[in-house]
């Protein structure tokens, strides 16, 4: 067996080459089956997501014919002459693209280190798999072994811990000020892109409610409707800030939106209650003095981008310590890897062995005279036994030579008792 792993992703390939070679869920069920022709390509799985488009796969022919077959079957699945993305790609073999896998699903490869989406995407492409039968006992073992070694990532270290993307960090804020964001208001003003991903991040950590206003309503209710929320008339937005926990801010306003002395007008009306303004407009629309009133906080653009720099330098040095992880999981499943590729020659050995005992036995029986069936298992038993101990040593040292990559010694076992047959 042999591991092969063939891609491109945002440190090689531009974004129309990436879009280009991307698959859609059905294209790649369908594509995955064309892929695994069972001559060169016996198992594979596709990873396709905006940042990358990596083909892993079991193959069965020397690494240059897997690899030129992989190239063809790119070209032809998603319709792109070779010269439009071959010098994009990389590829891994063996323990290299075993390596990879992991540093994926660990999140150590991405655009965000730490990232937790790209778990997700990778057990989704196995999914995928599993649904198109393309997904076999290795890419079994590969993939599980994946998910475990970024679970002890995600566990052993602090590589996902802090916050380092403004939609992220609304998120870290907010449970700083509140503790819990369950049950919590979010109010966006402007209705860009940056504020959707805040949205959608405050929302999975709890926030109930949602309102959106936006000079032009058309734009604020299809946000909105994203998020089974309210809209809010821009002109009437200061009456509505006494229900926002949060308020998140990006309009392409030259002056603030939202002024000091709406601000503590909302705080009377919510009877002192914290909340916060995140502003990420520029020029600034949150007016800077209301983060001097009490129980009133204001970060914008620059404040989220120091935080946010800081917290990348932490994660450089968690991931350090989730190399190591990685190094140590790698060399667990190389180990279990070459278990799998030796233990059908033992179990072949082991039943040779096993089958010219019970044939021996049958050749001589007449000689033991009548025996009950108790004294036939029993006889059968020992034999058996017997034959399991003197072999033992024989195994140990296949899975030695297998070890040590002595191939010979093990080719010598499988012609000595015809195992290739």
């Amino acid at each position: 067996m042999s591991l092969l792993l063939v891609g491109l992703n945002h440190k090689t390939a531009p974004v129309e080459v990436r879009e280009r070679l991307a698959f859609t869920d059905e294209a790649c069920s369908e594509s995955l089956r064309v892929l695994v022709d069972g001559e060169v390509v016996r198992e594979g799985l596709i990873v396709s997501t905006c940042n990358r488009v990596e083909v892993l796969a079991e193959t069965n022919a020397p690494a240059a014919e897997s690899l030129d077959r992989i190239k063809g079957f790119l070209s032809q699945a998603r319709s792109i002459g070779h010269a439009d993305f071959v010098k994009h790609l990389y590829s891994h073999e063996e323990e290299r693209a075993v390596r990879h896998i992991f540093r994926v699903a660990s999140s150590l490869d991405s655009m965000v280190v730490g990232e937790p989406q790209v778990l997700g995407q990778v057990r989704h492409a196995y999914s995928l798999a599993l649904a198109a039968g393309t997904a076999g006992r290795v890419l079994n073992r590969l993939v599980h072994h994946a998910f475990r070694t970024a679970k002890r990532v995600r566990t052993e270290t602090g590589i996902a811990a802090s916050a380092v993307s403004i939609s992220y960090m609304a998120v870290e804020l907010g449970r700083k000020i509140f503790g819990s964001l369950k049950g919590s208001t979010v109010l966006l003003v402007g209705a860009g892109e940056m504020a959707e991903l805040s949205a959608q991040h405050l929302v999975s950590a709890g926030a109930a409610k949602v309102m959106v206003t936006n000079r032009t309503r058309s734009t604020a209710e299809k946000l909105a409707a994203k998020f089974e929320g309210t809209v809010v008339e821009f002109s009437e937005m200061a009456k509505h800030l006494s229900s926002a926990d949060i308020v998140i801010c990006s309009t392409g306003a030259g002056s603030y939106v939202i002024t000091a002395e709406m601000a503590r007008e909302s705080l009377g009306a919510r009877r002192n209650r914290p909340s916060f303004f995140i502003d990420i407009s520029v020029p600034r629309n949150v007016d800077p003095a209301i983060g001097e009133i009490n129980n009133l906080f204001v970060f914008d653009i620059d404040d989220l981008e120091s935080v946010i720099a800081s917290n990348i330098r932490e994660r450089e040095k968690e991931a350090e310590r989730a190399e190591l992880i990685i190094e140590s999981e790698v060399m667990q499943f190389q180990q279990a890897l070459r278990a799998m590729d030796i233990g059908p020659t033992i179990g072949a050995l082991r039943q040779k062995m096993q089958d010219i005992a019970r044939a021996e036995l049958e050749r001589q029986r007449h000689r033991l005279g009548p025996l009950t069936p108790e004294q036939e298992r029993a006889v059968e038993s020992l034999l058996i036994s017997t034959v399991n101990k003197i072999s033992h040593p024989v195994m140990h040292r296949l899975r030695r030579s297998y070890d040590t990559g002595s191939e010979e010694n093990i080719q010598a076992w499988r012609e000595i008792f015809g195992l290739e047959e």
